[in-house]
């Protein structure tokens, strides 16, 4: 059975800075308020000092870097460092190329809470074969082979990384950490279907970790309550544009039941 901390809904109302892609800005900064917590998204390296002060906790997403701000994306990593802040890096498209791969790396020798990615990116951040295709998994990498291979790799990163967990997403999410490793089984294929689904699973883990929860309990509520929030999504809509309504307004109505009675996963 598994065990864990019920994150939502939130104690307070956390700020997170998201310095993410300007293709799903809106999308997480509204996800985030769906859930009571506060977005701003401060990327410009002149006011990051003064933002991630007072912030409660940062998302650094790959997803889009455009000219210059990978300079954003690290120093953000390095003053979360110096101030103490709880930081999630998303490794979006990481395996694309050595400048991505590059850029992610930098971020990750600053210790993130949370090293986020699907399981393309995160094999090849483990240095495995990985099939991914732009910044979508490969479907050879969701075998049930691939993904007890990628868990046995995941335990041997967190000898090096050991206060950071691990969130892997696919048609079987993954949670890794020092002392635990998780499946979890809820979702519906249509969960991946549309853009941003990824990046605003990041986002709720980023106010999880700000509200003041641990990083692996952050990973199961986040991942958990989006993926039931899209099973209930699917039994309502009609048409991808109508599940993405759904699944989006369900974050918001969600947290007011006994959702964490749905939850199905397992320790491995």
């Amino acid at each position: 059975m598994l065990e864990f901390k019920q994150g939502f809904p939130l104690q307070d109302s956390p700020l997170v800075d998201c310095l993410t892609n300007n293709v799903t800005i809106e999308t997480m900064a509204n996800s985030l308020l769906y859930v009571g917590a506060k977005p701003i998204m401060a990327a410009h390296t002149d006011e990051q000092d003064d933002v991630i002060k007072v912030v409660d906790a940062v998302l650094l997403n790959l997803g889009r870097i455009l000219q210059g701000e990978n300079d954003n994306l690290q120093s953000a990593s390095k003053l979360a460092k110096k101030y103490g802040k709880p930081f999630i890096v998303d490794l979006v498209g990481y395996g694309i190329g050595e400048f991505r791969n590059n850029v992610g790396e930098e971020i990750i020798d600053n210790h993130p809470s949370i090293i986020k990615g699907n399981m393309s990116e995160i094999r090849a951040f483990c240095k495995l074969k990985s099939h991914g295709r732009g910044v979508d998994v490969g479907d050879e990498d969701t075998t049930n082979t691939s993904l007890d291979e990628l868990i046995d790799a995941l335990k041997k990163q967190v000898e090096t990384y050991k206060n950071t967990v691990f969130m892997v997403t696919g048609p079987v999410d993954v949670i890794v950490s020092k002392n635990q490793a998780v499946k979890l089984y809820n979702g519906v294929e249509n969960n991946g279907n549309f853009t941003g689904t990824g990046d605003v699973v990041g986002a709720l883990a980023g106010a999880l970790i700000g509200d003041g929860m641990d990083p692996l309990n952050a990973c199961i509520n986040a991942v958990s309550y989006f993926n039931i929030c899209g099973e209930i999504a699917e039994d309502k809509s009609h048409g991808l544009n109508d599940f993405r309504f759904h699944l989006l307004n369900e974050l918001s109505l969600l947290k007011d039941t006994d959702w964490t009675k749905e939850v199905k996963g397992e320790y491995v």
